[in-house]
């Protein structure tokens, strides 16, 4: 299968890192969530790329490979500005805008990037995120992520441990490959940490930046939205109670829904067959319905 690496640039100027999967005239830009990383999206690419499209898994700023940017901005809005730069260069490379999926962070990002470049991608696909969050779920989420971010851990074994504690649900895998993808080796002490900024937690300008109005205006987005719309929700979501979810498509009539039954806000990487199903049926059947 044709993967090769590639790298962007952001709206700072920013290196962003991509894995491009597939040799498909259909660009899909796949956006990870918060504190993790392009790999996140491994199996979901190679799906992509069977069903004859082109998969664009993005390290996004502060994460994986891609840049840690000089100056620590990690709120919402820079990230969507981010989006907006990855589609101006997708479009140039591939010769058409892409269909965007974005889980959490990326879902907000590409929410937030339609209203500031409306209509610039043939269609969303929202994973486990809405214009409302659950604030408990948030403090989890983000509390295991701040958790260890200075300490780190001394072996891949221990961060294994960690995760199992906090997703008690997932089976743990055989293989700790995949985890050390998600985890940078200091060779100052041998640690292994989690391989994003800590900035985007407790810099000058984090992810919670502007939190108290995040809602409003991503519910804004959603009303503007006029792109064919998909939200996958975690039927064990931590973050979008099925109200949450009715909300959304209130403000947002013309999108989709799949409730993916045993899935946490972790959608893919608790059912990847089911998503990946479903993502790929819904993005055939806009394109063929455009083209």
């Amino acid at each position: 299968m044709n993967r090769y690496t590639e790298r962007f640039r952001g709206a700072d100027g920013n290196a962003l890192i991509a894995d491009v999967t597939g040799g498909g005239h259909r660009p899909v830009l796949l956006l990870h969530g918060g504190g993790q990383t392009r790999h996140a999206w491994d199996r979901t690419g190679e799906r992509l790329a069977e069903a004859g499209m082109t998969a664009i898994a993005v390290d996004q700023r502060g994460h994986g490979e891609s840049e840690w940017v000089v100056s620590k901005a990690y709120a919402g809005e820079d990230y969507a500005r981010d989006v907006v730069a990855l589609r101006e260069h997708i479009h140039a490379q591939f010769g058409a805008l892409p269909a965007v999926v974005g889980a959490s962070l990326g879902g907000i990002a590409s929410l937030a990037a339609d209203r500031l470049s409306p209509g610039a991608m043939t269609a969303l696909v929202l994973v486990d995120i809405t214009p409302r969050m659950d604030p408990e779920g948030v403090r989890k989420i983000q509390g295991f992520m701040g958790e260890r971010m200075h300490e780190g851990f001394a072996s891949l074994e221990e961060a294994a441990d960690a995760i199992a504690r906090y997703l008690p649900h997932r089976k743990r895998p055989r293989s700790l490959d995949g985890l050390a993808k998600n985890l940078r080796l200091s060779t100052v002490d041998g640690r292994y940490r989690w391989h994003w900024d800590p900035a985007f937690l407790d810099g000058p300008r984090t992810i919670n930046t502007g939190w108290e109005h995040a809602a409003d205006d991503l519910a804004e987005a959603a009303r503007g939205l006029t792109v064919p719309t998909l939200l996958v929700r975690g039927g064990q979501s931590e973050l979008v109670p099925v109200e949450y979810a009715q909300e959304f498509l209130a403000l947002a009539p013309h999108a989709e829904f799949v409730d993916v039954t045993d899935a946490g806000h972790m959608v893919a990487g608790d059912r990847n067959d089911v998503f990946s199903d479903a993502i790929i049926g819904f993005l055939q059947r806009v394109c063929a319905e455009a083209a």
